[in-house]
């Protein structure tokens, strides 16, 4: 299966991943996660996974550079 194929089975299950600087993406679910990457805990359609990223994805900064900055505000 392609990946375009992929993006056109609305029937597909996807999770939530975040990696360790909190930035976050959607998988296949039952796939393996890539080294870095760790499950949110979300499971849904790609719609329901992106809404969800939307809702609490409100910082885009990675995490290194939110901690470094609220160092500097110290």
């Amino acid at each position: 299966m392609d990946g375009d194929s992929l993006m056109a089975d609305d029937a597909a299950v996807y999770q939530v991943v975040l990696n360790d600087e909190e930035q976050y993406s959607i998988w296949l679910a039952g796939r393996e996660l890539p080294l870095g990457w760790r499950s949110e805990g979300m499971h849904g359609s790609r719609d329901e996974c992106l809404a969800h990223i939307d809702a609490v994805w409100t910082d885009m900064r990675p995490l290194s550079l939110r901690l470094r900055m609220a160092e500097q505000d110290n």
